[in-house]
Formats: structure tokens, C-alpha cells, sequence
């Protein structure tokens, strides 16, 4: 079979107009950037305000391993066979890093059969949503060292100052630094540092405002530090809430593209659910909602991270319901979950695979525990064998939930009709979502709760001084606020090698960020990293141009 790229760059596109069509858009509708991708106008969503809803499905998956799980090319796949079923289905997922591109992630745009064209520009540039990020980002930073330079009207305390700077790289010599030397006029010193774009405040802010207007409050909300009496300071208090919205005004309407089947697909805004909460913009996803029967998203990394903070942050503050979660798992991955090394995945191995489908169960307990329907989709590879399938199936069964075979990598929607069907089936009554945890309760009791029923930690070690600075935030009024997660996306604990599902371990809590604009309390575990670092070979010693002209090595 063709390699990814090979398949992207023969598919037959649509203009990007008929696109829009499908969904009941116009010319007046969109902003073409070239041919195959445009943006939703601002009053192209307030038009779809007061429409009626369709159904909301999740796609989540295990935990990532190097074997592969295939998140995004199942939610391609499954959009791609509602629609061939007769549903009219739209894809929401979020935008790359280029970070993780040119280190060893590599690309966001689905598999095979499966995948969201133009691919190149999703990976890349796209429409500029990124920059802009991290622009407006940069421009609140730049801000703040100017306002101490001139004067220090608000008496911000440079050495309380905690809104850091980023760029969409990974670059690990940013992390901390020391900034303004060289004498009064390059401003006054102070350490500082850089986290990678998709970590910002602002990328959060972007993927949960609902307009401009929310937006721009939501800007003006972001603590930036404190002055001289521990007071707060904010975005607002600085001025730069208006500029940063000018900024973005463009980068909020959501980018349309479509699926090789030439299926409509909204890919917009991008945090990682390892270090942020990993959803796909509101906008977006209420959009599509507003003009499909289903939409098909997608959470970062696996179910303990990216869909609990679908669940519990995207979900709680956008108002939305989800009908159902399908649960992506592959059989290699669940026989590397059961010990079995990556050299040897292609052997049949019965046994390993029962022993790694305990991190397959904890995932389907988890998401049964909001309240909604669960369905397993087994993303087939190849070298599956009979017995193997067999025994996941048994396995699922044993645990109240379907499992459906899915062949859309090699077939395309095809391939994920049996999971289409299954999910129509599903979601026949609206699911009855509950989030884990009420506002009131307390932010320590929310980080508790995440790491003992999600996780099954038997404990959280805090540092020094985080529960007091929780407390603190409590008394000024953010007690309401759900709590984001960072931490490593490969076990359910802290320690990225202890695979399958452990428990009665220790979540370590090195450090708490208050992130008022988005609206939630960030909390940083173990060893996890707000500014990647590139490998050892990073995959940019292999990307170039070839003698056409063409991008090669990226995917």
C-alpha cells in the first residue's frame, strides 16, 4: 500500500466551496486560504446559534505506546463511515504543533484510508492559527517588561512575574532563562523562561472562548504575576487584553477542510493533552453541531488524560453533552501493555494480550463512570491473528461493552461502517454525562479525585508551598475552577515505563499555574515538561525538499 503522504497528495479534492455547501454554508460563509481550506466566518457561526444540536461522539483511546493506537484515524475513519451510512457526520480535531513534527511525534492528520487533506498544510503552517498564539502570547510578555522598564505604575514584583514566553518548538536550552541584560536600557533583569505554543494560556483561551467578545474577557482574566502586596495582576490591569484579541480575531474562526472522502472536517486550535486539555476548539465542535447530525471528536493521548479533561473542563465550561465514547485499542499495543517488546508484536501472543487489556478496562471503566455508552473499536493491523481478535472480543464482552472490528486505515469509511452503525445504535437516546467532580469542591479534593479514581494512585505528594498556593486561590475566589493535569501520557501513574494498569502509587505534584482567562487550575506531576525537548535524531534530519519541489520525511 501507498505510504501516507502518497495517498494524501493523490486524493481528488473538492473545492473547498462544496465543502461548505454540505454543510449548508455559502460563498459569504468562509475565507478561502487557496483552494481546499477556509475559515467559518464570525457571522457564519452567530447565524448557527439557535440551531439544534446533533450528537456528540468522543473518541479516546488507551494509553499510547510505540506499537500505535490510531486516535485520529479512527475518528477520521468513523466520520467517514457515518456519513456512508447516511448520517451527515462532521470531523473535529485539533491542529498540529510543529514541535512534535520536526522531533519524533510527527503528524496530526489521521492514517492510510483515513486522513484530512490537504495533510501538508495541517502539518505545517495551515492558516497561521499558531502564530498568532504565539504572537499574541509574546505580545502580553513584551508588555509586562515594558511596563517595569517604564515606571512600574502597578508595582508589579519582577521576581512574582509568571507569565513566561513560548514558541511552537521544542527547545529544551528555553526552558529557564534570565532575561534584560546588558544594561538599564534593555529593561530590568529577571528570570524567566519559555514553554512550548500549545502550553500557553492563550491556546487554552482560543479553544474554550465562544466569541470575540468572550475571548477578549477571557484575555483580561489572565493572572500574569503579582505586585508588591501579593495582589494579582492581571491582563487587563496591563492594557494588552485589546491588541491580544486583534491578534486572534482571525485565528478563532474555525478551519475547514475535508476527509479524503470528501467529507467535511473542522480542525482547529491545539493543545496537548499531556500538558494542557488537549481538545479541539468550542467554536468548532458548536459549530459542526449546529450543522451535522453527529460530530465525531477526538481527546489527546489516552483516556486518563485527554478524555477526562474533555469531560471535565471542555464539557463543564462549553455547556456540552457528549452521547457516546469509543474507545480506540489496538492488539499490538494492548501485547506491549502485556510485556511483550516491540521487536516481537508481529508473533501471535494470546496470553500477553489478556495480561495488557487491564489498561484497556481501566480506560472502560473510567469513561462508563461519566454516565455514557462505551464502545471498543479494534483498529486492525495486519499481523492480528484470528485468536487475538477473539480474545479482545471475549474480553470486552466479560466487561459489558462492545468491541467492532474497524478496517478504515486500509478501507477508509468502509472500513468503520460496522463502528458507525454500532454508534447510531449508541446514541438513539442522549447519553446521560456526568462530570467526576462538582465545582465546589474544594482544588485539592479535584486534584485528589483525578489522581485516586481516574488514576488509581493511593496518593498525591505535593511540594512545598502548593497547597498553600491553592488555598490561596481558593480564598480569592477560583476554588469553582476544574484542574487540568500534566503528566505523562504513557501510564496511568507518573512513571512512563510502568505500562498496563498500576495502582496504589504515588502521584509527585511538583507545581500548581493558575490559569484564570481559560478557567481552570493547572497541575504539574513528576518529571512532565511545558517545553519539549527534541531526541537524541530528531525527525528534522530527515525532512527536506526533494528535486519537485515536494516536502519529504515529514510524515
Amino acid at each position: 500500500m501507498k505510504s501516507d503522504i502518497e495517498i494524501a497528495r493523490a486524493a481528488h479534492k473538492q473545492p473547498i466551496s462544496d465543502i461548505a455547501a454540505r454543510l449548508g454554508l455559502g460563498a459569504a460563509d468562509i475565507l478561502p486560504y487557496g483552494h481546499d481550506k477556509a475559515k467559518i466566518t464570525h457571522d457564519a457561526i452567530r447565524a448557527q446559534a439557535d440551531r439544534p444540536q446533533g450528537r456528540l461522539i468522543l473518541v479516546t483511546a488507551i494509553n499510547p505506546t510505540p506499537a500505535g493506537e490510531g486516535k485520529t484515524t479512527t475518528t477520521v475513519g468513523l466520520g467517514d463511515g457515518l456519513n456512508r451510512i447516511g448520517a451527515r457526520a462532521t470531523v473535529c480535531i485539533r491542529e498540529a504543533s510543529l514541535g512534535p513534527n520536526f522531533g519524533m511525534k510527527g503528524g496530526a492528520a489521521g492514517g492510510g484510508m483515513a486522513q484530512i487533506v490537504p495533510m501538508e498544510d495541517m502539518n505545517l503552517h495551515f492558516t497561521g492559527d499558531f502564530h498568532a498564539v504565539t504572537s499574541a502570547h509574546n505580545l502580553l510578555a513584551a508588555m509586562i517588561d515594558n511596563h517595569i522598564h517604564w515606571g512600574n505604575e502597578l508595582r508589579i514584583d519582577p521576581r512574582r512575574v509568571t507569565w513566561r514566553r513560548v514558541m511552537d518548538m521544542n527547545d529544551r536550552a528555553l526552558r529557564q532563562n534570565v532575561i534584560a541584560l546588558g544594561g538599564p536600557a534593555n529593561g530590568v533583569p529577571r528570570e524567566s523562561g519559555f514553554d512550548i505554543t500549545v502550553a500557553s494560556e492563550v491556546m487554552a483561551i482560543l479553544c474554550l472562548a465562544s466569541d470575540l467578545a468572550d475571548l477578549q474577557a477571557r484575555l483580561g482574566r489572565i493572572v500574569i504575576g503579582q505586585n508588591a502586596d501579593r495582589q494579582p495582576v492581571t491582563a487587563r490591569d496591563i492594557g494588552a487584553d485589546g491588541a491580544m484579541t486583534v491578534l486572534l480575531r482571525d485565528a478563532l474562526q474555525p478551519n475547514l477542510v475535508q476527509t479524503l472522502e470528501n467529507n467535511p472536517a473542522l480542525v482547529h486550535g491545539g493543545p496537548f493533552a499531556n500538558i494542557a486539555h488537549g481538545c479541539n476548539s468550542v467554536i468548532a465542535t458548536r459549530t459542526a453541531l449546529a450543522l451535522s447530525d453527529y460530530v465525531v471528536t477526538e481527546a489527546g493521548f489516552g483516556a486518563d488524560l485527554g478524555a477526562e479533561k474533555f469531560l471535565d473542563i471542555k464539557c463543564r465550561l462549553a455547556g456540552l453533552s457528549p452521547d457516546a465514547v469509543v474507545v480506540v485499542a489496538t492488539v499490538r499495543a494492548l501485547k506491549m501493555n502485556g510485556g511483550v517488546a516491540r521487536a516481537d508484536l508481529g508473533a501471535e501472543n494470546v496470553e500477553a494480550l489478556r495480561a495488557g487489556c487491564a489498561n484497556l478496562g481501566r480506560h472502560i471503566e473510567n469513561m462508563r463512570g461519566y454516565g455514557l455508552p462505551v464502545v471498543v473499536a479494534i483498529n486492525h493491523f495486519t499481523t492480528d491473528t484470528e485468536a487475538e481478535i477473539a480474545a479482545l472480543h471475549d474480553y470486552c464482552r466479560a466487561h459489558g461493552v462492545e468491541a467492532v472490528l474497524c478496517r478504515h486505515w486500509e478501507l477508509g469509511g468502509a472500513g468503520a461502517e460496522d463502528l458507525a452503525r454500532t454508534v447510531v445504535a449508541m446514541t438513539a437516546e442522549r447519553g446521560a454525562y456526568t462530570p467526576l467532580y462538582p465545582d465546589e469542591m474544594p482544588l485539592w479534593d479535584k486534584i485528589e479525585t483525578i489522581c485516586k479514581r481516574i488514576y488509581r494512585a493511593a496518593r498525591v505528594d505535593a511540594a512545598p508551598g502548593v497547597r498553600a498556593r491553592l488555598e490561596e486561590w481558593q480564598a480569592a475566589g477560583h476554588g469553582h475552577l476544574p484542574v487540568c493535569i500534566a503528566k505523562t501520557q504513557y501510564s496511568f501513574s507518573a512513571d512512563p515505563a510502568a505500562l498496563g494498569a498500576p495502582e496504589g502509587f504515588a502521584i509527585p505534584l511538583r507545581e500548581v499555574r493558575l490559569a484564570a482567562g481559560a478557567g481552570f487550575v493547572v497541575a504539574i506531576c513528576g518529571d512532565i515538561m511545558t517545553m519539549p525537548g527534541l531526541p537524541r535524531e530528531p525527525a528534522a534530519l530527515r525532512i527536506g525538499l526533494d528535486a519537485e519541489g515536494q516536502v519529504q520525511g515529514l510524515f
